[in-house]
């Protein structure tokens, strides 16, 4: 498969275009939900990722328009893991990936928005590469995101794929018609949007629990952010932004800020199922947040916070 260009050459004299990568390339439908513009390889298994962050973001920019939230280093790492998949190592489109680790930590003082679009730089190192049947099955890889030149966040992956037969059997006839699964409706209340941090009340994950540091979820799957195409599950970047609200819902008066966290997706949050996000650890500056579902500890995440 061929490598893509960041620039697309225009007609004499008129200067180069900039282009974002192919949203198939990267499991997004909305092409304003495309971080990514370009790639190269720079050895066996090492690639340069070009991206772009918005100045105003629903979910990625801050409510007063003043820095990047974590949630975005989050995403745009995660695709990166997606384009290389497809365009290094020619993953077939279609086949269906799996979140199963991810770490991030950033430089909050280093990721404040400016007077025009930020254009980071990532490097990305593919520590393995998994194999089935001689056919690539899974990366772990490791981001160096910089601005300016200046390293601002890093981060990491793990993620596997199956064709889309595998996945159906794995999924125990789950994808069959998401539209019939019986969704809670209405959504449960929310807390105040201040409380998480955020502007609008569309954007709050977390509805009041029985008792402090326990919330239900509010999963609603008409987001156009998190659920961007429909999905037969709950996402994983959803999930760890309620990670982050609920650091900020059980600091209370005290304003923390997330600005790393360390993942773990044991198995899939079901749409049609309550799941609970759980203070269950505090440590000094991290916090451990786990989602429950049933029995299941479905998603684990330790958040590190910093004074707001």
């Amino acid at each position: 498969m061929p490598e893509l260009r960041q620039f697309t050459q225009a007609r004499p004299g008129s200067g180069l275009l900039t282009a974002t990568v192919p949203r198939e390339f990267v499991h997004r439908v909305a092409v304003a939900e495309i971080l990514l513009t370009g790639w190269t390889r720079t050895d066996a298994d090492r690639f340069t990722i070009t991206a772009q962050w918005p100045r105003a973001h629903q979910l990625h920019v801050s409510p007063d328009r003043s820095a990047y939230e974590p949630l975005l280093v989050a995403e745009t790492v995660r695709q990166c893991g997606a384009l290389l998949a497809h365009a290094a190592y020619e993953v077939p489109l279609g086949h269906q990936f799996v979140l199963q680790e991810l770490q991030v930590d950033t430089h909050p003082e280093h990721l404040a928005v400016g007077t025009a679009p930020a254009e980071p730089v990532i490097d990305i190192t593919v520590a393995e590469l998994r194999r089935r049947a001689g056919r690539p099955a899974a990366l772990r890889y490791e981001a160096v995101v910089r601005l300016g030149g200046e390293r601002v966040a890093t981060g990491g992956i793990a993620v596997t794929w199956t064709n889309e037969s595998v996945y159906r059997r794995l999924r125990g006839g789950r994808t069959a018609d998401v539209g019939a699964l019986r969704l809670p409706r209405p959504l449960p209340p929310p807390l105040a949007a201040g409380t998480v941090g955020r502007a609008l009340r569309a954007d709050v994950l977390l509805s009041p629990g029985a008792r402090p540091g326990r919330w239900r979820l509010r999963v609603d799957t008409a987001h156009p952010v998190f659920f961007d195409h429909p999905l037969d599950h709950i996402p994983g970047m959803l999930l760890l932004e309620a990670a982050r609200q609920a650091v900020q819902a059980h600091g209370g008066e005290e304003r923390r800020a997330a600005v790393s966290f360390r993942t773990a997706f044991h198995q899939y949050a079901e749409l049609d199922r309550p799941v609970w996000m759980e203070v269950s650890e505090e440590a000094g500056a991290d916090v451990q947040v786990v989602a429950l579902q049933g029995e299941s500890v479905v998603f684990e995440c330790r958040v590190g916070v910093a004074a707001g």
